[in-house]
């Protein structure tokens, strides 16, 4: 009897556990596909603002984690159709801080948002952030923290083949990054007069799979020697990066977009600041290229934004500066006025 009854045993849970083999959800047997946000090289001046790769063929109730490797921030985010772009700091209205949690689910009838990640410290593993997709659809990624970056995600039907493997895409990602980042900044120190700065250079590239840009986000010729009543001019030739040049402490990030009370604007739209003492306090707010202008949309009015930014030094001392954006990338530099 014993037998018996342990044979009974040993079948109803072979029924059980089939049972729960079948009734698990799809997604158990779902494929994780590995992306990255971001690249950099060995001194984090050239950013690859991009997804990498920016385009992936995948199949419903799939997964993809991202992972961030570089130091500047980027989002992972997901908007929906007809949704308006909001700032990279508010993110997707309605959630706490903007984010959505790890692991969301993406269906296009609610963004989605992994809120502004970056490796910060070399001595962690870089953050990661997973979506799911349970539908079919053509789907558009974008970083809230950088216009012109984009990837599209094609969620297929179980049943239809995909074009790719992991390795592929590994692979891809590889390219891309390297083709990104064999930029060189060489270009941003033509043309440049004794007392002009450029405020980072840049591009934006494309392929398939949307938009991608390199950044070299330096001042280039950061230092300079000028007399007392001189003007130093900082240019930003980014294609969609802002900056800005900032003596003092950063401003509260709610405010840094606009400059301080005690910058003016020249005639021709440029900032413009005096400062008699390294002690001065001085903002210009964000220095960045206006939008691109797209069929259906207002024409942009230059007065919206401004690309120049100009400092009058009337006092002798050692001015420094950096863009509070991405001083921690090492944009940085200072003014010598001689008397």
């Amino acid at each position: 009897m014993t037998n018996v009854f342990a044979s009974q045993i040993h079948l109803t849970f072979r029924r059980f556990a089939l049972l729960i083999a079948v009734l698990l959800p799809v997604s158990a047997m779902a494929d994780t596909w590995k992306l990255k946000v971001g690249a950099q090289d060995g001194n984090m001046a050239h950013q690859a603002l991009a997804f990498l790769p920016n385009e992936i063929w995948i199949h419903a109730d799939d997964i993809i984690t991202w992972t961030f490797p570089a130091t500047e921030v980027h989002t992972v985010t997901f908007l929906m159709l007809g949704q308006v772009r909001p700032s990279r700091l508010a993110g997707c209205p309605g959630l706490p801080g903007g984010a959505s949690p790890d692991f969301s689910a993406f269906d296009g009838t609610a963004c989605v948002n992994s809120g502004l990640l970056s490796n910060s410290s070399a001595s962690q593993s870089p953050p990661t952030y997973t979506v799911g997709f349970p539908v079919t659809g053509n789907f558009k990624l974008v970083c809230l923290a950088h216009p012109n970056m984009t990837a599209t995600i094609h969620v297929l039907a179980l049943s239809t083949p995909l074009p790719h493997d992991q390795d592929f895409y590994e692979d891809e990602a590889e390219r891309q990054r390297q083709e990104l980042l064999s930029d060189t900044d060489e270009s941003a120190h033509k043309h440049h007069g004794s007392n002009e700065i450029t405020s980072g250079v840049g591009h934006i590239m494309g392929n398939g799979g949307g938009t991608q840009t390199v950044s070299v986000m330096r001042f280039m010729d950061p230092t300079k020697v000028i007399h007392v009543g001189e003007t130093v001019e900082w240019t930003n030739a980014e294609a969609v990066t802002s900056h800005t040049i900032t003596f003092g402490p950063e401003p509260d990030p709610s405010i840094q977009t606009a400059p301080s009370a005690n910058v003016t604007t020249d005639a021709d739209g440029a900032r413009h600041a005096v400062m008699s003492s390294p002690s001065d306090v001085v903002h210009s707010g964000f220095i960045t290229e206006l939008p691109q202008d797209r069929i259906g949309l207002a024409q942009a009015p230059l007065t919206a934004s401004a690309t120049r930014f100009r400092v009058t030094f009337t006092g002798p001392g050692v001015y420094q500066y950096k863009c509070v954006l991405h001083d921690e990338l090492g944009m940085v530099g200072e003014i010598i006025v001689l008397p």
